[in-house]
């Protein structure tokens, strides 16, 4: 059943997805990816606009609009509806296919799960399209596969991504998990306790600075196990970052699709949660859904800092605590803030009120196309936007990476 009473359909099948993905050389290779987690960030890539030939088609009934592709090379054609040519202009090996998705909904104001992922084998088998590697350190990997060096690390890399532990019948656990308190989360009590906590956190926070020397001395006294601790501790809170991001698909009537763990670009390990159903929902419940699990680093960041605050000074445990509710408070403020050149919580949020879901692809092309002193179609209004994007990140990084290096020095002076 679902929070409103209604019964619930029966669960979705796993997507399962041959990519054909192209190698520098010109090579292909076939890739099997049953995980949505595995394939969401892949990046659609027609081939080169020599290659093909599009010619729209009108129905003399009823008007209806649709589109006739010719692969130039092998002399196929498919039939494309309006729908799958507003994707197949954005198939520019830049939007990543969580993208498009986006796009499409900002668009036709709904989604259809199965309309991309059958796009893609229809227009793989016609040999129109390839994916590419969300990581551009994989993308760099793979132009320089004649180095043995670089082969093995690929190799690795590609085993790591194969790692997934994950199930697609996870909607009646977060239904259960919603209905035996999930639901609180989302009442307006919760949201004066989060500030009320924050503001208590903040405060033992400034406490704590002011000992800082004390804190970082019990820190580097047992570095190593702290460091562990401190690491494992992130990763299962990345778990309830995801599971609160579920709970908001359950309190808004939407299903849950996936939820599991894997590496991500074969580097990071990480838990995921598939809440591309809130599509479906209302921009309201996509926003909250996204906060929703940042909040977690918030709440737990200010939890970790009252436990530094009433430890012993000098202790293990208050070293230990300090340093995650630090990591925490930056894990909120990374995943909330959308100017870091990285696709998280935050930039869906701006993307989705802005209704520009690549601006980071258009921000990036537009700089390569000034350098490369290539045409460039676009509005005045456009063009602030992507160079306040680009600015803002840059400062934003320049400004991260400069605090953490302050801290590290004022911490071991």
């Amino acid at each position: 059943m679902s929070p409103d009473g209604t019964r619930a359909g029966p669960p979705s099948r796993p997507a399962r997805l041959e990519l054909l993905v192209r190698h520098g050389d010109e090579a292909y290779e076939v890739k099997n990816v049953p995980s949505a987690a595995a394939w969401v960030k892949m990046r659609p890539a027609r081939v080169p606009a020599e290659q093909f030939e599009l010619a729209e088609v009108t129905s003399r009934v009823d008007r209806a609009r649709s589109f006739i592709l010719k692969n130039t090379v092998t002399d196929r054609f498919l039939i494309l509806s309006e729908p799958e040519r507003f994707l197949w202009d954005r198939m520019d090996g830049r939007a990543s296919i969580q993208d498009l998705a986006t796009a499409y909904v900002l668009r036709y104001g709904a989604f259809d799960f199965d309309l991309i992922p059958a796009l893609v084998r229809k227009l793989q088998r016609a040999q129109l399209l390839t994916l590419t590697p969300a990581s551009r350190l994989r993308t760099a990997m793979g132009r320089h596969r004649d180095r043995r060096l670089l082969r093995a690390a690929e190799a690795a890399l590609t085993a790591l991504e194969r790692i997934n532990v994950s199930s697609r019948r996870v909607q009646p656990f977060f239904m259960r998990l919603y209905r035996w308190g999930g639901r609180l989360l989302f009442s307006p009590a919760a949201l004066v306790a989060c500030l009320a906590l924050t503001g208590l956190g903040a405060a033992a926070a400034v406490r704590l600075w002011r000992e800082v020397g004390d804190v970082a001395a019990g820190l580097g006294s047992h570095a190593l196990a702290a460091a562990v601790a401190v690491k494992l501790g992130l990763l299962l809170t990345l778990a309830a970052h995801q599971a609160v991001h579920g709970l908001a698909l359950v309190h808004y009537g939407r299903r849950v699709r996936e939820f599991g763990f894997t590496f991500l670009h074969g580097i990071v390990p990480t838990f995921y949660v598939d809440i591309t159903d809130i599509f479906m929902a209302t921009r309201r419940a996509r926003i909250v859904t996204a906060v929703s699990g940042t909040v977690v680093h918030l709440v737990l960041g200010s939890l970790f800092f009252l436990i530094a605050w009433r430890a012993p000074n000098g202790s293990l445990l208050q070293g230990f605590a300090a340093a995650s509710g630090l990591l925490q408070w930056q894990s909120f403020l990374v995943a909330l803030y959308p100017f870091w050149f990285i696709e998280m919580d935050g930039y869906h949020v701006l993307v989705d009120l802005l209704g520009v879901p690549t601006l980071k692809q258009d921000a990036l092309g537009y700089v390569r196309a000034r350098l490369t002193r290539a045409p460039v179609t676009a509005t005045r209004r456009e063009v602030a936007l992507w160079l306040g994007y680009l600015g803002l990140s840059a400062v934003s990084v320049a400004a991260f990476v400069a605090f953490n290096v302050w801290l590290i020095l004022t911490a071991t002076a």
